[in-house]
């Protein structure tokens, strides 16, 4: 898999966004409305039980982030979060099988649009490991937003909140990368509506 160029026939999306910032909420409705999605986070926790990926990771972050040989992810969420370089460190042990088995999900499949939710994809590069995207999708909301969303829905301190807001790149940094952005400061409709508009735009082109 290493340095190909993957040729699709397919329309290949890519939707990201930050924490807290409603993307999941685009992809939940997108495959209501019938359209393949990849769910990248889904692929994550099925690297996280491969053993080889296990192996790896007990290396670098030791045996106590494992109980009864199953992963703390809150634990080693805790430590990647607060932690730059050991962020790093996991990623590149988990993020080029995770793009290995989107690439297959993409071979395998016929549908005519594709979409890859995909979190860390700007931060990671639009063409990282091969796989290139038609158009790519922001999920936006205003960081003031995002920070009261995100400690209500994960119930933590405001500066636990902006300690994982912290570790992704800037929403308002990443709507340079955007084709799309999606605006989701208003109500779910709203959100709902804009995405309807995209898709038929995306469909007669």
């Amino acid at each position: 898999m290493k340095g190909k160029v993957f040729m699709m026939q397919s329309k290949i999306i890519g939707l990201t966004g930050s924490i807290a910032t409603g993307k999941s909420q685009v992809s939940n409705f997108l495959r209501e409305r019938g359209y393949k999605v990849i769910d990248s986070d889904l692929l994550a926790r099925d690297i996280l039980e491969d053993e080889k990926v296990i192996l790896r990771i007990k290396k670098a972050f030791g045996e106590n982030i494992f109980k009864n040989n199953d992963l703390d992810r809150k634990a080693l969420g805790k430590i990647v979060f607060d932690d730059k370089n050991k962020r790093d460190i996991l990623n590149s042990i988990t993020h080029p099988p995770i793009y290995q088995k989107i690439l297959r999900e993409i071979e395998s499949s016929k549908e005519k649009i594709i979409f890859v939710d995909l979190p860390l994809l700007i931060e990671n590069g639009p063409n990282s490991h091969g796989l290139k995207f038609d158009e790519i999708w922001l999920s936006y909301t205003r960081p003031e937003i995002q920070l009261l969303r995100l400690m209500e829905r994960d119930n933590i301190s405001k500066s636990y909140a902006r300690t994982k807001i912290n570790s992704q790149m800037p929403i308002d940094d990443k709507k340079a990368y955007a084709d799309f952005i999606i605006d989701n400061n208003s109500s779910l409709e709203n959100l709902q509506r804009q995405v309807e508009e995209r898709l038929k735009i995306l469909e007669e082109s």
